[in-house]
Parts: structure tokens; sequence; C-alpha cells
């Protein structure tokens, strides 16, 4: 599935899917709420990955095992597999805490926040089944989040006041790194 960028002004926007075209404008102040976004959710990563990397023993094996099994996941099955397979509890253990870290102080200073909302995203869709609950609704704070996270990239929010917009505007050749090597677009922003 393609989608279509297209300028059209400040603070405008218009995104075509599929034959369907949508189009909005954000108010000024939305770029202060699109980097509230940003650094609420890396200090959230970041202290979480801390946490865990400085916790002695930390592991995901108790999790994996037991959460979905309790629950009525639609993805028992593969939680059950990743819970005993052992080289994917290893993998686990050393993903999610450097996985938070790494995503958290990606987002707090604005480096690749387009890759590292992606990888957000991704684990909390993860944390969504893990947690899986329905009682009160399809939606949960763990797929709030990840839309969070997806708005973050969608908005380019790494560049507000982040490294983003300097390394876009790094030269090589006399072009800007952006213009240069135009899939970036998809890590930087």
């Amino acid at each position: 599935m393609a989608t279509e960028k297209t300028s059209v002004g400040a603070n405008v926007f218009e995104s075509r899917i599929g034959g369907v075209t949508v189009r909005g404008q954000a108010h000024s102040l939305s770029a202060w709420f699109v980097l509230a976004l940003r650094l609420m959710m890396g200090f959230a990563f970041l202290y979480a990955g801390i946490e865990k990397v400085l916790e002695a023993g930390w592991s995901a094996q108790g999790y994996l095992a037991n959460v979905a099994a309790v629950n009525g996941n639609p993805l028992e099955g593969m939680f059950a597999w990743m819970a005993a397979t052992p080289w994917f509890v290893e993998f686990v253990n050393v993903a999610v805490p450097w996985g938070e870290l790494l995503i958290g102080l990606a987002l707090l200073v604005g480096v690749a926040v387009r890759l590292a909302a992606f990888f957000g995203a991704f684990m909390m869709l993860m944390f969504y089944f893990g947690n899986w609950g329905v009682e009160h609704g399809l939606i949960n704070g763990d797929f709030a989040y990840m839309l969070v996270f997806l708005a973050v990239a969608a908005f380019g929010a790494g560049r507000i006041l982040g490294l983003d917009a300097i390394i876009e505007r790094y030269e090589v050749d006399g072009e800007p790194l952006i213009e240069k090597y135009p899939r970036l677009d998809y890590v930087l922003g």
C-alpha cells in the first residue's frame, strides 16, 4: 500500500492511501504537544529500561510463561513457544531492557526518532497481546501507547528540538543528507 506526501501549506497536512484522501489543519501549539508526547514516552521507556538493566537477574521468562496462559490471549501458543525456547528467552532478556533504554534515549534527544518509535510501537503491540484483556474493551494502555509511538513517528517529532533536525541538514557533497538519501526519512524525523 503506497502513500503519497503532499505539501499543502503551513500547519496543513494531507495524505492519500488507496484513493482516500484525508486532510487536517494543526494548531500552531501542536508542535509542543508532539514534543511532549516524544519526551513523555522517551522518559517512560528510558526509566523502564534502566530499572531492568540495573535489576540483577531480571528475566522475561516468568512473564512469557504465565501472562498469556491466564487471560484468554489469542496468541497464547506463541507466548508459550517463546517461554519454552531458551535462545528466545535469552534474546528477550537483552532486547527488552536495552531496547527500552535505547528507545527512551533516542526519543529524549530526538535522534532516529522514527526508527525508535517503530520499535517502541512494536514492543507496545507485543505488550498489548501479552497483557491481553478485553473485559473493559479492546483498547488498553498498551494499545494507546502504541498509537502514541506511531503519532510521534508520523509527525516527525525528532525535528522538534531534536538532533534529527540537525542530522537531516548535514551536507554530503553539498546536498542535505535527507535529500541525498531520501530513504533516511523512514529513520529520522
